[in-house]
């Protein structure tokens, strides 16, 4: 796929009724920061039959495990445990979801946690000629930043064309900086997704920074982990280094930890994140 079409990608619609944002609260910062209603007894009670375990039969379409595989990678940084769904070559674009402290590779692959939204991920790829990565890694540290990297790097090589997004959930985020850090990875990803996750000011150095790579944060206004405030400030630390950068903030008024993963809209951020994308 030339670069070209790359940039007219779009991502078709898949449940967007059942997963659009609540009602907007108040919106700042140039309409780069939303604050949403969330709500606890709806967004999760009222969506999942068995609350946190198992969302309604309505927003999931489990077809897509027909495309999806479990595999392991061999790299000089070691093996890299992974589940691919979609294309493993000629991809249009490459979605990582990078897991928090006690997760694994099947976390981002659950069709039924989290309200169905990775199952509409995988749907998203699948269906839109793109390959979605769910890893296992070591750690938080170095070494599973060189295990991601050498995923990254096999899969961009089998799709020179695909624009590369990096989803990072809860401590993911510590990877997420660490990618956008490295020379070779952080000229490679074309975005980057933290869902209450964490904020690293080493970035504002980095060679991710420098070429205005989209950063989206979600966070939850009542996050015991990550305190939304100081999410906040690091978001607007960007801006304030460079007005036009491409980045957005979504505050879930009264979520918790886990509700930007169960509530991103994947569909707008990606949309927008490729028509940003550098």
């Amino acid at each position: 796929m030339s670069v070209s079409s790359a940039d007219a990608l779009e991502l078709k619609p898949f449940k967007d009724d059942l997963f659009a944002y609540p009602a907007t609260l108040s919106t700042g910062d140039n309409g780069t920061y939303t604050v949403l209603d969330y709500r606890e007894m709806r967004d999760i009670n009222q969506r999942d039959e068995v609350p946190e375990k198992r969302v309604h039969a309505q927003y999931t379409d489990p077809g897509v495990r027909k495309v999806q595989q479990d595999l392991m990678l061999k790299t000089d940084a070691g093996d890299v445990r992974h589940i691919a769904v979609g294309k493993t070559e000629g991809a249009a674009i490459i979605v990582l979801y990078l897991h928090g402290q006690g997760g694994s590779r099947k976390q981002g692959v659950d069709d039924f946690t989290f309200g169905g939204n990775f199952n509409r991920i995988k749907n998203l790829m699948a269906e839109n000629g793109g390959l979605y990565l769910s890893p296992d890694f070591p750690d938080f540290g170095d070494r599973g930043a060189a295990q991601v990297a050498a995923l990254i790097d096999h899969y961009a090589e089998k799709s020179p064309g695909a624009k590369i997004f990096v989803a990072c959930g809860s401590m993911g985020g510590i990877l997420c900086w660490k990618l956008a850090a490295q020379n070779d990875t952080g000229r490679r990803i074309d975005g980057l997704l933290l869902l209450g996750s964490l904020w690293d000011e080493s970035f504002l150095s980095s060679p991710a920074f420098r070429r205005h790579v989209p950063v989206f944060f979600g966070q939850g206004s009542k996050d015991p982990v990550f305190p939304v405030e100081k999410q906040e400030a690091f978001f607007r630390s960007i801006i304030a280094r460079s007005k036009a950068y491409p980045t957005r903030f979504v505050r879930f008024e009264t979520g918790t930890h886990g509700t930007p993963i169960r509530m991103v809209d994947w569909r707008g951020t990606l949309n927008w994140m490729l028509s940003k994308a550098p």
